[in-house]
């Protein structure tokens, strides 16, 4: 029987399992820092929106890399998996359920309700291809926040009340609660999201993309995306493995959206939220950190999102270090002679010298 080491291991097992440690090692090092009072509480208060974008970027990163398809909705199915999960937590909270279970079943709600969604928008946006698509996808996370902010759903002794109109068109009696409240949102949600569940998340999202990416299933969707054409000759269901793949991205971002909706008192589908701005957010993240490279998104996740935190003393120069940051790490990631550079010292061929010079 051959000893393990990391050399009998294929070049993917090895940089998953890199991966796998760097998220873990930081959790470690994160949890030391905190408990010996080593972190303030800001940074410690962004330790959860680091795991929701770090988790949605592997959602989106599983989209654009391996699908080959630029989807600008991830912030719709974002919103989606908030927006179930915290309904099903306020509506369950005075039953008695133990909230620890209660907080799983709303993670499982909210990532199925995001990848129905996805399921039932990919099936005709995936027919489009590049501009169309981009285009079509946004106009679903769009609708998806308009229609959460005219919605008003209520519950009492005799059941739900559900308006487009105001609060006004129903009447709820003593026992009465509002869940959602149009434009308001969703109040009381108890926050129960915490690095640790974020990590946990992390790590099942990245072993779930990095099997599939590895699976038949996975090489289907990378050959679809190379040339469509040639896949669909030998026989690959075009249809089929886009919309496995555009499911499983847009229940990743649902899984991201639930810890985001935990994390907070107050939900609410503004378009700071859920808009524009957060697809652009999350796709820049997936570009910076290298599309296809989930560990880059990681990063770049990490990176961009304390960032404006870490430069908040700065006052007026703060965005403009953020700006000349995405520059550095565009050129970094893409342009030519840094490919080149990166690739001459690389930590394989330095070692490599060593071993030579040692001999």
């Amino acid at each position: 029987m051959k000893n393990f080491s990391l050399k009998n291991m294929k070049k993917t097992t090895k940089n998953h399992f890199i991966t796998y440690a760097m998220v873990i090692i930081v959790f470690a090092v994160v949890q030391f820092m905190v408990s010996g009072g080593m972190m303030s509480s800001l940074m410690q208060g962004l330790l959860v929106p680091l795991c929701t974008y770090s988790i949605v970027a592997v959602g989106l990163n599983l989209c654009v890399g391996y699908l080959g398809e630029l989807s600008l909705g991830h912030a719709g199915f974002m919103c989606v998996g908030a927006f179930s999960s915290a309904f099903f937590t306020r509506y369950m909270e005075d039953s008695g359920m133990n909230p620890n279970l209660r907080f799983l079943l709303a993670l499982i709600i909210g990532t199925l309700a995001a990848a129905i969604f996805g399921c039932l928008i990919g099936i005709p946006v995936l027919r489009l291809r590049g501009d169309y698509l981009a285009i079509v996808t946004l106009a679903f996370g769009e609708i998806i926040k308009n229609v959460i902010n005219v919605m008003y759903v209520g519950k009492d002794s005799s059941g739900l009340h559900i308006s487009i109109n105001d609060n006004a068109s129903f009447t709820l009696d003593d026992t009465g609660d509002m869940i959602i409240d149009g434009a308001m949102g969703i109040t009381g949600t108890p926050r129960q999201s915490t690095f640790l569940i974020g990590i946990l998340i992390l790590l099942v999202s990245l072993f779930v993309v990095f099997n599939l990416v590895n699976s038949r299933s996975g090489r289907a969707v990378m050959a679809i995306r190379d040339n469509r054409i040639a896949a669909e000759s030998v026989g690959i269901n075009i249809t089929k493995y886009k919309l496995m793949a555009f499911s499983i991205s847009a229940a990743i971002a649902g899984a991201g959206g639930v810890l985001y909706a935990h994390n907070l008192s107050t939900l609410t589908a503004l378009p700071a939220n859920f808009g524009y701005n957060m697809s652009i957010m999350i796709l820049v993240f997936v570009v910076l950190g290298g599309i296809g490279s989930f560990r880059g998104s990681i990063i770049a996740a990490v990176i961009l999102t304390m960032l404006p935190e870490v430069l908040r003393g700065l006052a007026d120069y703060r965005m403009l270090i953020y700006a000349i940051v995405l520059i550095a790490m565009m050129l970094f990631n893409w342009a030519p002679k840094a490919i080149e550079w990166r690739q001459r010292f690389s930590v394989k061929k330095l070692f490599h010298k060593q071993a030579k010079g040692v001999q």
